[in-house]
C-alpha cells in the first residue's frame, strides 16, 4: 500500500484580491518548500474566495477537484461595457440604463439557467497555438474561440439599486461569470460589468471552512500540517 506523508493532501484557501491563482500557488510552494502544489480552478486577480490548494500527491486529485460544481456571489454594474467584461477593463461603451425592478431583473437571469454554450472571453487564460488569449487581447489581436458547453443551476439577484446588482450564480466547472454579466447587458440593451466576484463553494467544500492567505504564510510547518486534509480523505470524496 502507497504511504502518504503529512503534506499530501489540499488547504482550503480564502484568496484576496490582486494575486493570480498561480501566485497564490508559488507563495506556498516558497514559504514551505513543497516541491509540488498546484490549484484547482482559477480565479481572475481581482476575484476573492475560495481557492483549493493540492500539496505533494495530492496534485494527482486536481482534475477530479476542478471539475467540481462552483457557487460565486459578487456584484455588476449596469450601463457601462468593458473589453474584459469586468472592472480591469477598458471602458468602450456608457449607455442609460432602462427602468428595471429586482423582479424584472430576475426574469432576465432566469433565462441564462440551464445548458448554453458560452464562448470564453478575449481577455482569459485559455491558450491559443500556445499562447494565453490575454496575451493576444493586450496587443489588439482578437481570434475566433470555440464555445465550451456550460450549465447554470441558479442565477438570481439578491439586490439591485441602478446601477448596481447583488448576485449569486451556481455552475459548473469553467464558467466564466463576467461573460454571464456581459451577456446579460446585451440582453437589456445598456451594456453591463463584472465588479466584484467571490467563490464560496467549490464541490463539497466551503470558504467558510478555508483560511486566509496571509494568515496560511504565517503558520509553521507543523501548524499547516493541521490544516491539510488528507489524501485519503480527498480521493473518497469527503
Amino acid at each position: 500500500m502507497q504511504e502518504f506523508n503529512a503534506l499530501d493532501g489540499a488547504l482550503l484557501i480564502d484568496k484576496p484580491s490582486g494575486p493570480t491563482s498561480h501566485d497564490v500557488v508559488d507563495a506556498i510552494r516558497r514559504q514551505f518548500r513543497i516541491k509540488k502544489v498546484g490549484h484547482c480552478g482559477t480565479l481572475d486577480p481581482n476575484a476573492t474566495g475560495l481557492l483549493i490548494i493540492v500539496l505533494g500527491r495530492g496534485t494527482k486529485l486536481s482534475e477530479k477537484l476542478m471539475g467540481d460544481d462552483k457557487v460565486y456571489e459578487g456584484t455588476m454594474k449596469f450601463g457601462e461595457t468593458t473589453d474584459s467584461y469586468d472592472a480591469d477593463g477598458e471602458l468602450i461603451a456608457s449607455l442609460p440604463v432602462p427602468p428595471i425592478t429586482l423582479e424584472e431583473l430576475n426574469e432576465s437571469a432566469a433565462t441564462f439557467i440551464g445548458d448554453q454554450m458560452q464562448v470564453p472571453p478575449m481577455v482569459s487564460a485559455i491558450k491559443k497555438n500556445g499562447v494565453p488569449l490575454y496575451k493576444l487581447a493586450r496587443k489588439g489581436i482578437e481570434v475566433e474561440r470555440a464555445p465550451r458547453l456550460i450549465h447554470i443551476y441558479n442565477f438570481r439577484f439578491i439586490e439591485y439599486q441602478e446601477p448596481m446588482a447583488t448576485f449569486k450564480l451556481a455552475s459548473t466547472k469553467g464558467t466564466y461569470v463576467r461573460s454571464i454579466a456581459h451577456d446579460l447587458g446585451q440582453k437589456l440593451g445598456c451594456g453591463a460589468h463584472l465588479t466584484t466576484l467571490r467563490r464560496s463553494v467549490s464541490g463539497k467544500f466551503d470558504v467558510a471552512n478555508a483560511t486566509p492567505l496571509d494568515d496560511v504564510l504565517k503558520l509553521t510547518a507543523a501548524e499547516l500540517q493541521k490544516q491539510i486534509i488528507p489524501f485519503l480523505k480527498l480521493a473518497a470524496g469527503a
